[in-house]
């Protein structure tokens, strides 16, 4: 239950603290005094969006924390799946800055916004008049069947299922129109492939080519230059034969000193290397020659080379064996295309399966509930001054199972005697509606023993004694939780175990909400108010007195 209330800088609300107790607590105040501004606040807490708007002082942020006791509701187990910690009285609190930028927490550890969503669902239900108007929307109808059957982990796993076979469907649709594309593509890729891979690719290929050419190019002025230069070495007045003198000179005077054996060793290598050099020559000589086959096979080949890369709008023979292997790949793709489409497919056929499977016993657990929540609606009904009025719940089948399941529900009402059921939103006034859903919300309530139920003004179209009934209700359905009753009917204000006054006071040049828990006299005076305007008549206040006592 909600045991601690603080509220700051939130709309008309500057600073506002409050403890609640168990059992039914009333909220009254004039029409703007600032209780609509209240649950706002709460929303807060519960995971509602937020802006900037929301603050009363600009310069400062908005907080509101909320103190929940939960040791009797078997939270552990979402606090231990969200990292945090539990405590048996956990604290939800909301800060939104001057940006508009809000942060949520609990028990001071930061958590997102759909955590605190969750936390908060499992914790308080509110009950306003903007729900009353979701009461004809199919979506809200299966939820409230769905909460009294309580099904909600099994709506959970089908709804989880569901995403899972609608996100295998777009993933089907992209790979088929993936398909599709490729394969008008596929010819082109194809050729391309096939060109790169014929003309057999290898690397440095290019250099290598064009090394070669340049020297066929040159062929015979390279041959004489290398013959001139052999035969420099070798005639027999050339470099070889004039070295080899010398060299005989020097051997045979190395004899007289070391450092003629010095020069002797020296020249010796010279003439080694210089013979060598000759053989090398004549080798290159002999190797050289004019190929004109030769040159045209190769001058193809760098054509055919440079054709291919001015194609692919690259520079080198390595960046068009990089082409040849992306197409690779994407051919390998367009092949494997037709397998996962295959594969995808029969894992939606499976999927689709599962669901319908899950849509027929969720149906079935819904159809075993409607008799139970129809006699029990109707009998709340007549307690609260609708003795004819009859309620029906039909469920036909869809075509094919939605993310809600396969069901199409319509809540079909007619509060008058002998009258014709109809759909609800065609037949039901605002104040029959909101009776209706009091009944439904009691009895999910009392259902599934939520910690806290907020009703705003549940009591529209109410009055005398029917107000009186929706009192009791609302007091039977507090031995049970903590009820917060928003209200204008003294016959419910009356019955509260707490009752708070919410009311406008001026603060300087501006206006602020506040919000105080009133003492017996106090209330006897406000609920004399309620019965007879502000100015209290001796008739209003033995009134309110004896709803007190009741």
């Amino acid at each position: 239950m909600l045991s601690f209330l603080s509220i700051h800088n939130y709309v008309l609300i500057r600073s506002l603290e409050i403890e609640l107790r168990e059992g039914l607590l009333v909220i009254t105040g004039e029409t703007g005094a600032g209780k609509s501004i209240l649950l706002g606040a709460v929303n807060l807490i519960l995971g509602k969006r937020a802006d900037a708007k929301v603050l009363l002082d600009k310069s400062k942020k908005c907080i509101v924390e909320g103190t929940f006791s939960i040791k009797d509701y078997n939270l552990q187990p979402f606090f231990t799946d969200n990292d945090l910690d539990y405590e048996d009285y956990t604290i939800l609190r909301r800060e939104v800055n001057k940006n508009g930028k809000s942060r949520a927490f609990i028990n001071d550890s930061p958590v997102n916004l759909n955590v605190l969503k969750e936390l908060g669902e499992k914790l308080i239900n509110v009950h306003s008049q903007d729900e009353t108007r979701t009461l004809t929307e199919s979506n809200f109808q299966l939820a409230l069947i769905d909460s009294y059957a309580g099904i909600g982990d099994l709506i959970r796993k089908y709804n989880q299922r569901f995403d899972q076979f609608r996100l295998l469907q777009k993933e089907l649709d992209e790979l088929m129109e993936a398909e599709n594309k490729n394969r008008s593509e596929q010819d082109y890729y194809r050729f391309l492939f096939d060109e790169l891979e014929a003309a057999n690719l290898q690397n440095a290929e290019q250099e290598k080519l064009e090394d070669e050419l340049e020297l066929l190019k040159h062929a015979e002025e390279i041959k004489s230059k290398l013959y001139a230069a052999s035969r420099a070495l070798d005639d027999e007045k050339g470099l070889l034969s004039i070295l080899n003198g010398i060299r005989i000179d020097l051997n045979q005077i190395s004899k007289y000193g070391s450092q003629f054996q010095e020069l002797n060793a020296r020249l010796e290598s010279s003439f080694i290397e210089l013979s060598d050099i000759r053989d090398e020559l004549e080798k290159a000589e002999e190797e050289i020659g004019y190929h004109p086959g030769r040159m045209e096979e190769i001058g193809d080949r760098l054509d055919l080379l440079y054709h291919l890369e001015s194609k692919h709008h690259v520079k080198s023979v390595e960046e068009l064996i990089e082409v040849r292997e992306n197409i690779s790949e994407k051919l390998g793709f367009i092949s494997s295309l037709e397998s996962k489409i295959g594969e995808l497919k029969k894992d939606i056929s499976k999927a689709e399966s599962e669901i319908k499977e899950k849509s027929q016993e969720i149906s079935k657990n819904r159809k075993s509930v409607l008799s139970k929540i129809e006699n029990k609606v109707t009998e709340i009904l007549e307690a609260v001054g609708m003795p004819h009025a009859r309620f029906e719940i039909e469920i036909t089948e869809a075509k094919e199972p939605g993310r809600e399941g396969i069901d199409i529900v319509k809540y079909k009402f007619n509060a008058n005697k002998g009258g014709e059921l109809h759909d609800l939103s065609a037949v039901a006034s605002g104040g029959e509606k909101s009776r209706l859903m009091l009944a439904l919300k009691s009895m999910i309530s009392q259902k599934n023993l939520l910690p806290t139920v907020v009703f705003d003004e549940i009591d529209m179209g109410v009055s005398g004694a029917v107000a009186d009934q929706v009192g009791s209700i609302l007091l039977q359905l507090a031995n049970s939780m903590q009820v917060i009753a928003i209200t204008h009917l003294p016959q419910i204000a009356g019955k509260g175990f707490q009752h708070f006054l919410v009311f406008k006071e001026t603060e300087g040049e501006g206006t602020v909400t506040r919000i105080r828990k009133l003492k017996q006299e106090e209330r006897i005076v406000e609920i004399a108010k309620m019965l007879s305007g502000q100015d209290v008549t001796t008739a209003s206040y033995e009134t309110a007195k004896h709803l007190l006592k009741n």
